[in-house]
């Protein structure tokens, strides 16, 4: 059980024992639970400026909690914002997007538009909507998907279910498979992308990937599934899980995804929009992996808009 201090009367730094049920959390995951409405933003702001510590010592965001640490957490003011109920009708449209729960691990197929965690101007992502939707649950992302990628999306519902397949993503001991539409005509039906990511954030706090001999290792296989018109339906499986991974190695390797506002072909997107694609073409379609002597294994189809839009590119 954690205990909590608080001084000036509520108003001031916190000081916080760290539980077994924190043992071995990021700080910024312990934040954002902790710190219940304040921006994402905010939160990485108290970290970067050392605000937050841990037995005395600045911590940085990944830095991982021990029992019976002390946390301090300054004070944090948040205007009251009507916002802090979530729209009814997104919480259904998570809810409804469920497609697997046991003790460990409640598994949805996200639809596309919502991101899956809340900051940088959006108010509710997937882990917060369920949240409202269970509020006697204790429930955190296991992963990320970006808010314009739709597919299988991982959130634990208990302590071993997250450390337990956060470490196996670290080790790269999780299937991850992705149906994405590449622009182009690619030299092959299968081949690799083995090329090194380096991540910025500009001013703006916009995330930038480039391939840099600098950056860290990273690999997607890729094979065509389907022919199209100046598009191949590719299967991407990770080998590495890097931010913004599969939409730079499609780039690097001639052949962008179609609709990626950020590192598409503007001139292939404005062709492909004609036909009726609204969004960037990418859908995590299924992961799988192996812990506490049970496989898990979770896919979700096309979605139905994809799917139309392929018919049209086709027809």
């Amino acid at each position: 059980m954690q205990t909590v201090t608080s001084l000036d009367g509520g108003q001031g730094v916190r000081q916080v024992e760290i539980g077994p049920e924190r043992d071995g959390q990021r700080v910024d995951n312990a934040l954002m639970t902790l710190l219940k409405g304040v921006p994402r933003s905010l939160v990485y702001r108290l970290l970067r400026t050392g605000q937050v510590r841990i037995n005395g010592k600045r911590a940085k965001p990944e830095t991982r909690l021990a029992l019976g640490d002390m946390l301090r957490i300054p004070p944090v003011r948040v205007a009251e914002r009507d916002e802090s109920v979530a729209p009814s009708g997104m919480v259904r449209a998570v809810t409804d997007s469920i497609i697997f729960e046991d003790k460990h691990f409640l598994v949805i197929d996200k639809p596309v538009g919502i991101a899956a965690h809340g900051g940088s101007g959006v108010s509710h992502g997937a882990i917060e909507l369920l949240r409202a939707a269970r509020p006697n649950e204790h429930l955190e992302l296991v992963h990320r998907l970006d808010r314009d990628t739709s597919g299988v999306l991982v959130l634990a519902r208990s302590r071993p279910g997250l450390t337990g397949l956060q470490a196996l993503i670290r080790d790269n001991e999780v299937t991850k498979q992705y149906l994405c539409l590449m622009t182009g005509t690619p030299r092959k039906a299968k081949f690799d992308v083995n090329a090194p990511l380096l991540k910025s954030v500009m001013h703006g706090g916009e995330r930038m990937v480039r391939v840099d001999d600098a950056g860290k290792p990273s690999l997607t296989f890729f094979q065509e599934l389907e022919q199209y018109p100046g598009a191949r339906l590719m299967q991407a499986t990770l080998g590495t899980g890097r931010t913004h991974q599969i939409r730079v190695h499609a780039q690097y390797a001639g052949h962008p995804l179609a609709g990626d506002p950020k590192y598409g072909d503007e001139e292939a997107n404005k062709r492909f929009r004609a036909k009726g694609l609204k969004r960037m073409f990418l859908h995590a379609a299924r992961m799988s992996f192996d812990l506490g002597g049970k496989n898990y294994d979770f896919s979700a189809p096309l979605p139905d808009d994809l799917k139309a839009f392929l018919d049209n590119l086709r027809g």
